[in-house]
């Protein structure tokens, strides 16, 4: 089987673009695997892609910045979407002729507006599966408007956890599409997991608001004052560097709590840790809670929507806290610390729970979604085709017939900014 991923910039760090190239590299040993990435500004990427995947760009932001086509809003990507000030009339036509002429049986869009894409624009014979690396209920309400529309188009919608998938099914009306759960994969790991000895707090990821790394922070000021011997480490950069440099300086915690700036691989640093730490107030999944497990730490977490609840069990494999709580975090961190024997046990817990995110089962979970869908396809049910959501002003004269006659099925012809209005 031939598969293609269309990702917004494979060029950049993120959980969107870690959880593709894992995917598709897993499914490169048994397949023909591309990533497609709308987006270039960089001469490599930041992540290595695994040798038997291809990489291609469709916009060289190095050269093609100032395009003409670049410089006008985009009318098919919806404008509701988070990154539409990234796209355009250039991205537009790249999307569709890619589209148009690729040779692949299955198209895999990596985020709303790309599944709005591959609904509306990719070839019949094309399996169309959208993924969804947010939730339903992350999105304004305008866009949700425009998904309920265009998704309609798929064969296939996947989320990462169980809860998002149940919120789509209740509340999307999608007939004919298959709506599921694919949680992200972490790779098997190749370093001795991490014995728990280490007197090492390891949060990682970016330095963002949401993630609440100061709450962290102040919760981790009481571990220290009762083990002044532990750290706490945060691996990552973002916004949020200086804010969280001057509170760990306001604390005087500059001997115990360290920002050490981006890593990749992480799992050269988990495995120096005992203990995971996340607080966010909101996770549409949690990679660095699996990346962490699979390395031997159990972790704490906020138990905030909706994907630490998923992954971790709380009181086996670590813990999970309310969300905003500096108490209730410092709390179950300095249960961890204080009791070497649970730490260890916890650890050993984590580890082995965490392989259900293993590539093995989540390879065999896509693929197993795949043959439905050619399966549904074979027994003459195609995707219902997307209601009124296509741009009535169409990309160029060789799309016009396909895109108008994709129009006409879905019985409406408008243009994303008055279906946006």
């Amino acid at each position: 089987m031939k598969i293609s991923f269309l990702l917004h910039n494979a060029y950049g760090i993120g959980g969107t673009i870690t959880t593709t190239f894992n995917l598709a590299g897993a499914l490169a040993e048994r397949h023909d695997v591309e990533i497609v990435s709308v987006l270039r500004h960089r001469e490599h990427p930041s992540l290595t892609p695994h040798p038997g995947v291809r990489l291609r760009p469709l916009v060289d932001l190095r050269r093609e910045k100032e395009h003409p086509l670049h410089l006008r809003p985009a009318r098919v990507f919806p404008f509701a979407e988070y990154r539409y000030h990234q796209y355009s009339e250039l991205t537009d036509q790249r999307i569709a002729e890619c589209l148009e002429a690729t040779d692949a049986d299955v198209v895999i869009g990596t985020r709303p507006g790309l599944n709005v894409h591959l609904a509306y624009q990719a070839p019949e014979r094309v399996i169309r599966v959208g993924q969804e690396h947010l939730t339903l209920d992350n999105h304004p309400p305008r866009l949700r408007t425009a998904l309920r529309r265009a998704y309609r188009g798929l064969d296939v919608l996947t989320t990462v956890t169980e809860a998002d998938a149940r919120a789509y099914r209740r509340k999307m009306r999608l007939p004919g599409v298959r709506v599921a759960a694919l949680p992200n994969s972490v790779p098997d790991p190749v370093l001795p997991a991490a014995d728990g000895s280490a007197k090492i707090v390891i949060a990682a990821g970016r330095l963002v608001r949401v993630k609440r790394y100061d709450l962290v922070i102040d919760a981790f000021a009481r571990v220290a004052a009762v083990h002044p011997d532990w750290q706490l480490r945060i691996y990552g950069r973002g916004e949020e560097e200086a804010r969280l440099r001057a509170r760990i300086e306001h604390l005087g915690l500059w001997n115990n709590v360290f920002l050490m700036g981006a890593a990749a691989p992480m799992e050269a640093e988990w495995v120096k840790g005992s203990i995971g730490a996340a607080a966010s107030d909101f996770e549409p999944f949690g990679m660095t809670l699996v990346e962490a497990m699979r390395c031997g730490l159990p972790v704490v977490s906020t138990d905030c929507p909706y994907g630490p609840g998923e992954i971790i069990r709380d009181g086996e494999d670590g813990r999970l806290v309310p969300v905003g709580d500096p108490e209730a975090f410092a709390t179950a961190l300095l249960e961890l610390a204080g009791d070497d024997e649970r730490r260890r046990r916890m650890g050993r817990a984590a580890r082995a729970n965490a392989r259900r995110y293993a590539p093995a089962p989540v390879v065999e979970q896509a693929e197993q979604l795949l043959r439905d869908a050619r399966a549904a396809r074979g027994a003459g049910r195609p995707p219902t085709p997307a209601r009124g959501g296509i741009p009535g002003t169409l990309i160029s004269g060789a799309h016009a017939a396909r895109d108008l006659a994709l129009v006409a099925a879905s019985g409406a012809l408008r243009t994303v900014r008055k279906a946006h209005r």
